[in-house]
């Protein structure tokens, strides 16, 4: 009897820790995001009592991690791509993949600087006082590609790429521009919306300057969290999420666009 109560207790506890990893979603998410996200999993929580785990970081790292077998829920991208890879080597649900909004870049500085980027745009990176420039890595960040591609069109990367400094994501170019490592980022607008960065000079670079930043999310196909994760997805999807994303600079599509 001794040994069966012990065994009991055992299964009863395992259950309850099971029950418990069940309850939880672990979103692996872009750092352009992690405004926007805690209000969005704050909100799913109360909805849901769900505990969402979230963790911030460039687009391709998350790529290669889950590649490498990390045990997330859901990936919410930066780009199209990396989710669309995942897809391809089998790691990844198909049919959760959906573009749930467009970021949009900007060139930012502390209002400090005065540097008027916002009436200037372009031609501040010129400024003599400029001699840093903090973009995202562009080989593992999609904004980064993007900050790249705005300064070849706008026809001033080959003048200025000596002034570019890397961050390992979007928020860490952030976090050079907002410290004054760098006088300018060339940044996700979604971040701009933080208090620290509210009052800073900003001017929205024009979209024709850089491809389109589609924003992708997927569910990972070895989750054991797929119905939680999918009622994740919906809910961004729908109003509600959809208010909060434009309310942080992201355009939500007109429709909730599935990937090719």
């Amino acid at each position: 009897m001794k040994l069966l109560r012990i065994l009991s207790i055992v299964f009863c506890m395992l259950a309850l820790t099971s029950r418990a990893s069940a309850q939880t979603l672990r979103i692996a998410a872009a750092s352009d995001l992690q405004f926007v996200m805690r209000e969005l999993a704050d909100r799913f929580e109360k909805k849901t009592g769900t505990t969402v785990d979230l963790i911030y970081g460039s687009s391709g790292n998350f790529r290669a991690q889950i590649e490498n077998g990390a045990p997330f829920d859901i990936f919410l991208s930066a780009d199209e791509l990396y989710p669309q890879q995942l897809v391809t080597d089998g790691l990844a649900d198909a049919q959760s993949l959906v573009i749930y909004a467009q970021g949009h870049l900007v060139l930012w500085a502390p209002a400090g600087a005065n540097l008027r980027i916002s009436q200037r745009g372009f031609s501040a990176l010129e400024d003599s006082r400029v001699a840093i420039i903090a973009i995202a890595n562009p080989e593992h960040a999609p904004y980064g590609r993007a900050a790249v591609a705005a300064l070849r069109k706008a026809g001033l990367y080959d003048q200025l790429k000596a002034k570019l400094v890397y961050g390992e994501n979007i928020s860490q170019a952030a976090q050079f521009a907002q410290s004054g490592s760098a006088q300018v980022g060339i940044l996700a607008l979604s971040l701009t919306f933080a208090k620290s960065m509210e009052d800073g000079d900003k001017w929205e670079i024009p979209t024709q300057f850089y491809p389109a930043i589609k924003q992708a999310a997927v569910i990972i196909k070895n989750s054991p969290n797929k119905p939680m994760a999918n009622a994740f997805l919906a809910f961004i999807k729908g109003e509600e999420g959809r208010t909060l994303l434009s309310r942080y600079g992201l355009t939500p599509p007109s429709s909730p666009e599935k990937t090719e």
